[in-house]
C-alpha cells in the first residue's frame, strides 16, 4: 500500500438516507440516479469547469462513490493479476491511498468490453466495501486505507467477467454472483465478512447455454407495506428475497440475458428492465410468489436499454438505450413523451441534478439535456477519455471516470 496523505475522519450515519453531498453507491444515494444538486455545470471540457483530473493506469470500469472528503474507486492491471482501491481527496484531486487488495495468480477471463474491477464500491461512515466478483471482496478502513477483512470464498464462473456491485443494508453488505456455472444472491456480516445467508438462485433457464445465465445487475431493497423487499435482477427472471435472511418473496418471469440495470421504484410500482430481449416492465408493488402477467401494470420493448439504468425522476423515466436512443417515459403509464437519437454507444447510466440529465458516451461525449417532457438539448460536452462508468454526484460537482482518468468537474 501506498499512502501519500492523512485524510479527514468522516462523520455520518449508516444506511440513513445521506445528504445531498455524498454519492455512497452504484446509482447514488437514492439508488435510482438522481442527485439533490441545484446548480451542476452544464458545459466543460478539457480546459474548462475542471477542478482536477486525475490519471488512472489500468483498466478499470467502476464507478467513483464519494464521502466526506473522499472519492474512492476500484482499479485493476489489464490483466486482473492486481486489484486494488483508489481514495482521492475530493477537494485536491492528489491520491490519498492506492491499497493493493488482492492479488490474484491465475484471474478468470474477462471480455475485452470489460474489466477485471466493473464492479462499483460501497461506502459510509470509517468504511469502504470493494467486490471483484470471485476475485474476492474486502472492507477497507476509510481513514488509514488499510483492509479490515477479506472474503475470498465465493464462487462462480463469470465467464465475461463480473460487474454487479454491492449495497449496504442495515449490517450486511448483499451480493448477487450470476455466473455461466452457477447463479446465487449472498448477504455478508459488514463486521467480518463472514455470511449471513446465501441463497441459490433457483431459476428454470430456457437453455443450459451458460451465457444464457448471465447478468451483472445490482440489487436494490424497497420497502413494502412496511417490509423490505431486495430485488435481484437476472437473466430471465427478476426475484426478490427478504433482505435479512434471503428468503424468496417473489418472481416475475421476463425472459433475457446481460441484464445489468438496476432496479428503481415509485408510484407503486417497480421498474424492471430484461437485458438483451429489451423489455422495461412495470410491475405493481405488494406482489408474491410467481408474479401474474396482470401485475404487469405496462411494458414496452422500445429503445429499452441492456446495460445503463433507468433514471426515475418524479413522474418521467429516462433512458438511453446501448445504441444510443435517448427516451422520455411518463412513469405511470408508459407513454413516450420523447425519443431522440444522441449518437454513440453507451454503458454509463445517466444522472440527474439541478433539472437537467447527464448522459455519457463511451467515447467520452457528455449531452445535457432539460428533464422535462419536451426534448431541449443544452449542452454536448467532450472529454479525452470514454465513459464506461457512471457519474457521481456531490455538492454541485460530477465526479466522471473516464478509461483513463478521474476528473471533478464544477463551476
Amino acid at each position: 500500500m501506498r499512502r501519500l496523505l492523512p485524510c479527514a475522519a468522516l462523520f455520518a450515519l449508516a444506511f440513513a438516507l445521506p445528504a445531498a453531498d455524498e454519492w455512497p453507491a452504484h446509482r447514488g444515494p437514492h439508488g435510482n440516479g438522481t442527485s439533490d444538486a441545484k446548480a451542476l455545470p452544464t458545459e466543460w471540457n478539457e480546459k474548462t469547469n475542471i477542478k482536477w483530473k486525475v490519471p488512472l493506469p489500468g483498466k478499470a470500469w467502476s464507478s467513483p462513490v464519494v464521502w466526506g472528503h473522499q472519492v474512492w474507486v476500484t482499479n485493476a492491471t489489464p490483466d486482473g493479476k492486481q486489484l486494488s482501491a483508489v481514495c482521492v481527496d475530493r477537494d485536491k484531486g492528489t491520491i490519498v491511498y492506492d491499497t493493493k487488495v488482492f492479488q490474484i495468480e491465475k484471474p478468470q477471463f474477462a471480455h475485452a468490453f470489460n474489466s477485471h474491477a466493473s464492479c462499483t464500491p460501497a461506502i459510509e461512515d470509517g468504511r469502504v466495501y470493494v467486490h471483484f466478483g470471485s476475485s474476492g471482496t474486502a472492507c477497507l478502513d476509510t481513514k488509514t486505507g488499510e483492509k479490515v477483512w477479506e472474503q475470498t470464498d465465493l464462487k462462480c464462473d463469470h465467464w465475461r467477467g463480473p460487474g454487479s456491485s454491492p449495497i449496504i443494508y442495515q449490517d450486511k453488505l448483499i451480493l448477487i454472483f450470476d455466473g455461466h456455472d452457477k447463479q446465487y444472491v449472498t448477504a455478508l456480516h459488514k463486521s467480518n465478512g463472514k455470511p449471513a445467508w446465501t441463497t441459490s438462485r433457483d431459476i428454470r433457464y430456457t437453455s443450459d447455454d451458460g451465457d444464457i445465465k448471465k447478468a451483472y445487475a445490482t440489487p436494490a431493497v424497497v420497502e413494502v407495506a412496511g417490509k423490505p423487499q431486495l430485488v435481484c435482477p437476472s437473466a430471465e427472471c427478476t426475484v426478490a428475497y427478504n433482505p435479512d435472511d434471503g428468503k424468496e418473496l417473489w418472481r416475475v418471469t421476463h425472459g433475457g440475458m446481460n441484464v445489468s440495470s438496476r432496479p428503481v421504484f415509485g408510484h407503486g410500482l417497480m421498474y424492471l428492465t430484461s437485458g438483451h430481449n429489451g423489455k422495461l416492465l412495470a410491475v405493481k408493488q405488494g406482489v408474491s410468489g410467481v408474479v401474474p402477467k396482470d401485475a404487469v401494470q405496462w411494458q414496452t420493448n422500445k429503445a429499452v436499454p441492456t446495460r445503463p439504468s433507468l433514471l426515475l425522476l418524479g413522474d418521467l423515466i429516462f433512458m438511453v438505450d446501448d445504441k444510443g436512443i435517448a427516451s422520455c417515459l411518463d412513469a405511470k403509464t408508459g407513454k413516450v413523451h420523447w425519443s431522440e437519437r444522441l449518437g454513440g454507444e453507451y454503458s454509463a447510466s445517466p444522472v440527474s441534478g439541478g433539472g437537467h440529465v447527464y448522459f455519457c458516451d463511451q467515447l467520452g461525449k457528455t449531452t445535457v439535456v432539460k428533464a422535462a417532457k419536451e426534448f431541449e438539448s443544452v449542452a454536448e460536452n467532450k472529454l479525452d477519455g470514454g465513459f464506461m462508468a457512471s457519474p457521481a454526484v456531490a455538492g454541485e460537482n460530477l465526479f466522471l471516470r473516464t478509461k483513463t482518468h478521474l476528473y471533478c468537474v464544477g463551476k
